[in-house]
Protein backbone atom coordinates (compact mmCIF):
# COMPACT_ATOMS: atom_id res chain seq x y z
CA UNK A 1 0.00 0.00 0.00
CA UNK A 2 0.91 3.45 -0.55
CA UNK A 3 -0.45 6.78 1.02
CA UNK A 4 -0.40 9.79 -0.25
CA UNK A 5 -1.09 13.14 1.41
CA UNK A 6 -1.70 16.69 -0.09
CA UNK A 7 -0.85 20.25 1.39
CA UNK A 8 -0.67 23.26 -0.09
CA UNK A 9 -3.84 24.53 -1.51
CA UNK A 10 -5.80 27.79 -0.92
CA UNK A 11 -7.28 30.93 -2.65
CA UNK A 12 -5.01 33.07 -4.45
CA UNK A 13 -6.17 35.98 -6.82
CA UNK A 14 -5.60 35.07 -10.65
CA UNK A 15 -1.81 35.98 -11.57
CA UNK A 16 -0.70 34.50 -8.35
CA UNK A 17 1.26 31.33 -7.68
CA UNK A 18 0.51 28.17 -5.39
CA UNK A 19 3.18 25.23 -4.16
CA UNK A 20 1.41 21.83 -3.89
CA UNK A 21 3.03 19.01 -2.03
CA UNK A 22 2.19 15.37 -1.62
CA UNK A 23 4.01 13.15 0.76
CA UNK A 24 4.04 9.52 0.28
CA UNK A 25 4.41 6.54 2.22
CA UNK A 26 3.77 2.91 3.00
CA UNK A 27 5.40 1.07 -0.11
CA UNK A 28 7.21 3.95 -2.17
CA UNK A 29 10.00 2.15 -3.43
CA UNK A 30 7.21 0.41 -5.42
CA UNK A 31 6.37 3.41 -7.36
CA UNK A 32 6.92 4.23 -10.91
CA UNK A 33 4.92 7.75 -11.45
CA UNK A 34 3.59 10.19 -9.33
CA UNK A 35 1.30 12.66 -11.20
CA UNK A 36 -1.56 15.04 -10.11
CA UNK A 37 -5.09 15.68 -11.49
CA UNK A 38 -7.33 17.98 -11.04
CA UNK A 39 -11.46 17.90 -10.76
CA UNK A 40 -13.67 21.27 -11.25
CA UNK A 41 -17.33 21.18 -9.85
CA UNK A 42 -19.62 19.06 -12.13
CA UNK A 43 -16.24 18.26 -14.33
CA UNK A 44 -14.40 14.72 -15.14
CA UNK A 45 -11.07 14.43 -13.22
CA UNK A 46 -8.44 15.65 -15.79
CA UNK A 47 -4.85 15.12 -15.85
CA UNK A 48 -2.21 17.93 -15.13
CA UNK A 49 1.15 16.74 -14.53
CA UNK A 50 3.03 13.57 -14.09
CA UNK A 51 6.75 12.94 -13.02
CA UNK A 52 8.30 9.34 -13.39
CA UNK A 53 10.54 8.46 -10.42
CA UNK A 54 13.59 6.97 -11.97
CA UNK A 55 14.70 9.87 -14.13
CA UNK A 56 12.42 12.56 -13.56
CA UNK A 57 10.92 13.32 -16.81
CA UNK A 58 7.93 15.50 -16.83
CA UNK A 59 4.49 15.58 -19.07
CA UNK A 60 2.49 18.33 -18.95
CA UNK A 61 -1.46 19.31 -19.82
CA UNK A 62 -1.80 21.79 -22.63
CA UNK A 63 -3.56 23.90 -20.49
CA UNK A 64 -0.96 24.15 -17.76
CA UNK A 65 1.83 24.09 -20.04
CA UNK A 66 4.38 26.63 -19.08
CA UNK A 67 2.54 27.87 -16.25
CA UNK A 68 2.78 24.70 -14.13
CA UNK A 69 5.91 22.52 -12.90
CA UNK A 70 6.05 19.55 -11.36
CA UNK A 71 8.98 18.43 -9.34
CA UNK A 72 10.15 15.70 -6.72
CA UNK A 73 12.65 14.94 -3.91
CA UNK A 74 13.24 11.15 -3.93
CA UNK A 75 14.72 11.17 -0.21
CA UNK A 76 11.46 12.87 0.92
CA UNK A 77 9.00 10.59 -1.43
CA UNK A 78 7.81 13.55 -2.63
CA UNK A 79 6.21 15.84 -5.39
CA UNK A 80 5.21 19.33 -5.76
CA UNK A 81 3.54 20.92 -8.50
CA UNK A 82 4.22 24.99 -8.41
CA UNK A 83 1.64 26.69 -10.06
CA UNK A 84 1.71 30.18 -11.21
CA UNK A 85 0.19 32.88 -13.28
CA UNK A 86 -2.99 30.74 -11.71
CA UNK A 87 -6.38 31.80 -13.75
CA UNK A 88 -9.96 31.35 -12.29
CA UNK A 89 -10.34 28.38 -14.72
CA UNK A 90 -7.51 26.57 -12.42
CA UNK A 91 -10.08 26.40 -9.65
CA UNK A 92 -10.18 22.67 -8.94
CA UNK A 93 -9.76 19.95 -5.75
CA UNK A 94 -6.07 18.99 -6.61
CA UNK A 95 -5.14 15.22 -6.30
CA UNK A 96 -2.09 13.35 -6.18
CA UNK A 97 -1.78 9.93 -7.59
CA UNK A 98 0.64 7.12 -7.47
CA UNK A 99 1.65 4.40 -9.82
CA UNK A 100 3.46 0.87 -9.37
CA UNK A 101 2.04 -0.01 -12.54
CA UNK A 102 4.81 1.17 -14.47
CA UNK A 103 7.37 3.62 -15.15
CA UNK A 104 6.50 5.20 -18.29
CA UNK A 105 4.67 8.68 -18.95
CA UNK A 106 1.10 8.00 -18.01
CA UNK A 107 -1.84 10.20 -18.23
CA UNK A 108 -4.73 8.21 -17.57
CA UNK A 109 -6.58 7.88 -14.29
CA UNK A 110 -7.36 4.15 -15.02
CA UNK A 111 -2.89 4.27 -15.12
CA UNK A 112 -3.03 5.08 -11.59
CA UNK A 113 -3.51 2.90 -7.86
CA UNK A 114 -3.07 4.87 -5.34
CA UNK A 115 -4.73 8.44 -4.67
CA UNK A 116 -4.43 11.38 -2.53
CA UNK A 117 -7.66 13.12 -0.54
CA UNK A 118 -7.12 15.93 -3.11
CA UNK A 119 -6.95 19.63 -1.78
CA UNK A 120 -8.74 22.72 -3.10
CA UNK A 121 -7.42 25.41 -5.16
CA UNK A 122 -9.41 28.55 -5.96
CA UNK A 123 -8.98 31.50 -7.84
CA UNK A 124 -11.70 33.76 -7.95
CA UNK A 125 -12.56 35.68 -10.80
Amino acid sequence: QVHLVESGGGLVQAGGSLRLSCAASGRSSSIGAMAWFRQAPGKQREFVATIKWNDGNTYYADSVKGRFTISRDNAKNTIYLQMNSLKPEDTAVYVCAATTRGWDIMVLTTNYNYWGQGTQVTVPS
